[in-house]
């Protein structure tokens, strides 16, 4: 890390102040889920200056993906996500340290996946995988920011960001909080982005029905269904999750760098 910040940096450093940017520059955070919302949360956390991130995702870009997704491209399709995020992270920022997980996020690996982290980014969209990520961290103490249901969603302004436990009108945030309870979390720093725009029924496909144009990745693994999406919603999520973030950790005296 550079003792002075660099130049491209100067933006954010007159609204954000000396000490705001340092600490920001200082944290460490972990992002689990690198898709929809997870890249565009990326591109917010090292835009503005951090310096430290662990990327967490086992999955590889699909010609599905290119619809809403910043990493998918027509010639990005087939390459792993964490090492298409690294290499966008790095030429943003060359000072960037990028520490790369191509895994899964769960129970066995997610003690080393948090170690050494002030702050965890949950933008994954499995349920449990979600649920054990937010357990695991909010066990060590770690303050856990979420991004619940964005698909089907057309109504920008519904858009909300509050406390996991009090975020209304999301389906997706009901199951979290249940199975949070029966793991006895009941509380904690945990903070979500969410939209209470009721879920549009119609913009959903049964696991049944093929998708036009379908490919293999539908077919993969369990029977899941297709939601609709566009690339406003959840990049809005994304930078919503990461411009909270971001007023955190520039504004917290023990944020980074503990």
């Amino acid at each position: 890390m550079n003792d002075s910040p660099p130049s491209w940096l100067t933006r954010t450093r007159i609204l954000l102040g000396d000490d705001g940017l340092s600490r920001l520059q200082k944290a460490r955070v972990c992002l689990a889920g690198l898709g929809a919302v997870g890249g565009y949360v990326l591109e917010g956390l090292v835009r503005s200056g951090v310096e430290m991130v662990r990327l967490v995702d086992f999955d590889t870009v699909k010609d599905s993906n290119r619809n809403r997704q910043l990493l998918a491209l027509s010639s990005t399709v087939g390459q792993a996500k964490t090492d298409l995020a690294a290499a966008r992270a790095r030429d943003i920022n060359p000072d960037v340290v990028v520490d790369v997980r191509r895994e899964f996020a769960h129970a066995d690996t997610l003690p080393d996946l948090l170690r050494d982290i002030d702050l965890v980014v949950d933008a994954i969209d499995s349920l449990n995988p979600k649920v054990e990520t937010i357990t695991a961290a909010a066990r060590l103490g770690i303050p856990v920011y979420s991004a619940l249901g964005a698909a089907t969603r057309t109504d920008a302004s519904r858009i909300r960001f509050g406390p996991l436990f009090a975020a209304g009108g999301c389906p997706l945030g009901r199951l979290v909080r249940k199975r949070l309870r029966r793991r006895g979390i009941v509380a904690g720093d945990l903070w979500c982005v969410f939209s209470d725009e009721p879920r549009n029924r119609a913009a959903v496909l049964p696991p049944d029905v093929e998708p036009p144009g379908s490919e293999d990745e539908y077919k993969r693994g369990r029977e899941r269904t297709v939601l609709g999406s566009l690339a406003t919603i959840t990049g809005l999520f994304g930078l919503r999750l990461a411009h909270e973030i971001i007023l955190r950790l520039s504004s917290e005296g023990d944020a980074g760098g503990g």
